[in-house]
């Protein structure tokens, strides 16, 4: 790519570049500190604030707008349970078979509130786009999601799939539960080719928003980390959608 954009966006003359070298001396641990800690605060101090900014946007999305139809169902989904475990097994057994069962119900309303959340509806708005990467949207969800750090794209789909938080320590359940998901033709959605796309998008696309930070802040303007945004995304949208249909040519799934 900077090949490319040397031939075309940035064309001109090679400049000359000449570099002074500083003497070089063994580091003193006094100046190594002030140092980490001068630039350490000029980043939280400039690029922060973006970050922050837009975290706050994702985690809106992520939570609003409330449903108050799906908090009536859990209601009641939640007063069956503790009222079925109270009638069914002793007083000793009912609080622990309660608290299970209501916190399994717990992950399945964060999934609920997730796929009515603003970003479940730009899930669904961009499956289009990503559904010849083979994806779907809930992928989707976790594609939106994972703009603040790629490696959110794993707990948000805990979240999708009502698993709950995501625990490094226990991933079992959340592997079962990608395993069992299919498509309307009855084919597996996460195979290993879905997974090497999917890694094949990540290594390309811009899912970074301290990056974006970054380059808004050296450059000092929108234009250039947009357009960064937007042709890696291309790009790796592209090189996802070669990984996934060769694959398919080849007889992966």
């Amino acid at each position: 790519m900077a090949w490319l954009f040397k031939k075309t966006l940035l064309r001109g003359e090679t400049p000359l570049l000449i570099m002074e070298l500083p003497p070089y001396k063994r580091p003193l641990l006094r100046v190594v500190i002030r140092h980490m800690w001068d630039r350490s605060r000029l980043f939280l101090r400039r690029a922060g604030t973006v970050i922050l900014g837009i975290n706050i946007l994702l985690w809106f999305l992520a939570t609003y707008p409330r449903s108050a139809a799906v908090d009536h169902e859990f209601a009641v989904k939640r007063a069956a349970i503790t009222q079925a475990a109270t009638a069914t097994a002793p007083a000793s057994e009912s609080a622990s078979v309660n608290a299970e069962k209501l916190a399994a119900l717990d992950n399945e309303q964060a999934g609920a509130k997730l796929r009515h959340s603003f970003a479940g509806h730009l899930g669904r708005l961009i499956e289009p786009a990503i559904a010849p990467l083979g994806f779907d949207w809930k992928m989707g969800i976790g594609i939106v999601s994972s703009f603040a750090a790629r490696e959110v794209f794993v707990s948000t789909m805990s979240l999708v799939y009502g698993v709950g938080k995501y625990d490094r320590s226990d991933s079992t359940k959340l592997e079962q539960t990608l395993r069992q998901q299919k498509r309307p033709n009855g084919a597996s959605i996460y195979t290993p080719l879905t997974a090497i796309t999917l890694m094949v998008f990540y290594v390309f696309a811009l899912q970074c928003v301290s990056t974006v930070a970054v380059v808004r802040r050296e450059t000092n303007s929108w234009k250039w980390p947009l357009f960064q945004w937007l042709y890696m995304g291309l790009l790796a949208w592209g090189l996802a959608f070669v990984t996934y249909h060769g694959g398919r040519l080849l007889g992966w799934t």
